[in-house]
Order: C-alpha cells, then sequence, then structure tokens
C-alpha cells in the first residue's frame, strides 16, 4: 500500500441512503467503517438520507458504500465531482448504466458477449407470447433495483402478468429473463484484476433477498470448482463485461451457468456489498486481502471523475 493513513486524510463513508437497499447499505458501511478505523484512518459514517451533501465538502474522499438508487446509479458520483471530492467505484455513466440491466444488455450484446434472453414487459405485452418465446423458469425483475429487490420466478403458464405486477410496483422499466439454471456465480473485479469466481448455491429456487441476507443455509464456494481455463475465460470475459459499461475501479460482475456449462453475464454491481460475509471479500480473501486491506485498496483508489 502506498498510501498512509495520513495521505487519506479526512475520509467520509457514505451509507443508508434512501433507496429500497438502505438497511444492506447501512450494514455495508459499517463494516467498511470499522475495517478503515482498525487501521487508523480518519473515516466517519454519513447518511444521505439524514445529512446535508454540502457537509461532504469538509471531507478529502469518499467511500460509497451506497446500494441502489441515488448511490450507486451515478447521482451521488455527479454531486460528488462537482464537489471536486475523490470517490470510489465507478464514474457517472458506468454506474448509471450498471445500474439500468436493460441498458446494460444492449450493451454487452453490442459487445459479443453473453447474456440470457430476455424480454422488456408493459400493459401492451402479450404476456403468453413472451412465455413461449423465453420458456420457463423464467425471471421478471425491476430493471433498475438491485439485492433482487421485486424479482420473481414464473414457473407455471399464465403466471407473467401478475409477476410483471409484482415488479412494475418497485421501476416502471420490467424485464422479463429466461432462466438459466445450470448454477449461479460471480466475479469480483478489484482494479485491473478479476478475483477468484465465487459459486453460489442458496436453498431457495434462485438467489433471492432472503437467500443473500436473512438465511444461514446458502452455500458458497471460491474459488468456484470450475476447470482451470475455463475459469480464466470467463474472468477475462467478466473484465471486458466491467470495461464495457466504462466501469473501472471496483465491482461485481454476475454470470449464470446453462445446464451445457456455457456462461452468460446477467449483471454488474458498481457499489457490491461489503460486509464481512458479503462476496467481493470473500473472494478478496482467496486472493490474500484481508477485509481491512480490501477496504484500504478501495479507498486508496479514490478519484474525480
Amino acid at each position: 500500500m502506498s498510501e498512509t493513513k495520513q495521505d487519506f486524510g479526512k475520509v467520509a463513508v457514505l451509507m443508508g441512503g434512501t433507496s429500497g437497499e438502505r438497511e444492506v447499505s447501512l450494514n455495508s458501511g459499517k463494516g467498511v467503517l470499522q475495517a478503515l478505523l482498525a487501521r487508523g484512518v480518519d473515516a466517519h459514517a454519513f447518511d444521505p438520507a439524514h445529512d446535508a451533501l454540502d457537509a461532504l465538502r469538509a471531507y478529502d474522499r469518499v467511500f460509497i458504500a451506497l446500494h441502489g438508487g441515488h448511490g450507486e446509479d451515478g447521482a451521488i458520483q455527479g454531486a460528488l465531482e462537482i464537489m471536486g471530492i475523490p470517490y470510489t467505484g465507478p464514474g457517472i455513466m458506468a454506474s448509471a448504466i450498471g445500474m439500468d440491466k436493460f441498458r446494460t444488455k444492449l450493451i454487452w450484446q453490442a459487445a459479443g458477449l453473453p447474456t440470457p434472453e430476455y424480454a422488456m414487459l408493459d400493459e401492451e405485452t402479450d404476456f403468453a407470447a413472451v412465455e413461449r418465446q423465453l420458456g420457463l423458469p423464467l425471471f421478471v425483475k425491476p430493471a433498475r433495483e438491485g439485492s433482487s429487490i421485486g424479482v420473481v420466478m414464473v414457473t407455471e403458464s399464465g403466471g407473467l402478468r401478475a409477476a410483471w405486477k409484482t415488479a412494475r410496483a418497485h421501476d416502471a422499466l420490467v424485464m422479463a429473463e429466461k432462466g438459466v439454471m445450470g448454477g449461479e456465480y460471480t466475479v469480483a473485479i478489484l482494479g485491473d484484476e478479476a478475483l477468484p469466481i465465487v459459486e453460489i448455491e442458496p436453498a431457495t429456487p434462485f438467489y433471492d433477498y432472503e437467500a443473500k441476507y436473512l438465511r444461514a443455509d446458502t452455500r458458497y464456494t471460491c474459488p468456484a470448482e470450475l476447470p482451470p481455463e475455463q475459469a480464466d475465460a470467463i474472468r477475462a470475459g467478466a473484465l471486458k463485461a466491467f470495461r464495457a459499461v466504462g466501469a473501472s475501479g471496483w465491482g461485481r460482475v454476475d454470470f449464470l451457468m446453462d445446464e451445457a456449462g456455457r456462461h452468460y453475464f446477467l449483471e454488474i454491481n458498481t457499489a457490491p456489498g461489503m460486509t464481512t460475509h458479503s462476496l467481493v471479500p470473500m473472494s478478496a480473501r482467496q486472493a490474500g486481502l484481508s477485509f481491512e486491506a480490501l477496504c484500504l485498496k478501495i479507498l486508496a483508489g479514490a478519484h474525480r471523475g
């Protein structure tokens, strides 16, 4: 680490916020704050839901541990750039694109990257036709939410319309996505490196909010038990997917595997969870980085745009 705690100056750890992922963000932020304090950094909690953004002018850099809207979508990144304060994670454009699963897919398709087949839904949609097109099971999700909030798995014919109504309560932009059921995985990105792949095995039908945050029976394997050549190719593809949306710094690229062993990139996370049990710290540990060291390395990469 080339920077010392003195080089960081006064650091704000942004957590909480106003999105549907507020509680998850508070947990991430508390974990980061404790790690930075343990390493002697002059770090302070800052919740944009209660603290005026202008107060950030008193800080030298910002660690963004916000998730969801106004934290992971480019909004807070834009405010920090206007104030000239270095912040962690991707910039405005990549954050905005990464928060939008639909537009992320468009870019990945243009870049020749594999992603599950999908269809956008609205009140004019022929739901029966979409079910025939994508097959069952399929997943319906708000395009601009995270943490699997509002995601519905459709397993029976005729269930798509009701699933759309559930997802629509969280976001007007809703997508249906073909079920790819051979396994769930993620690749953490740190700087120019894709870290070891994590395999996720939920006890629930898919890796939903409950499996992520409320249950103790979700299994994680890191590194994932994949042939080395395949793992290397997927990690290289994840870096390409990350960069395709203009992202840099750190983040996470989730992917699915089908029964034939083909991978499909699912979505990008530009401000992933950062508790001691989250996926990026899990992968970083496998690469030899403790949680505290990971937080310091991310903070050292803070930038202005």
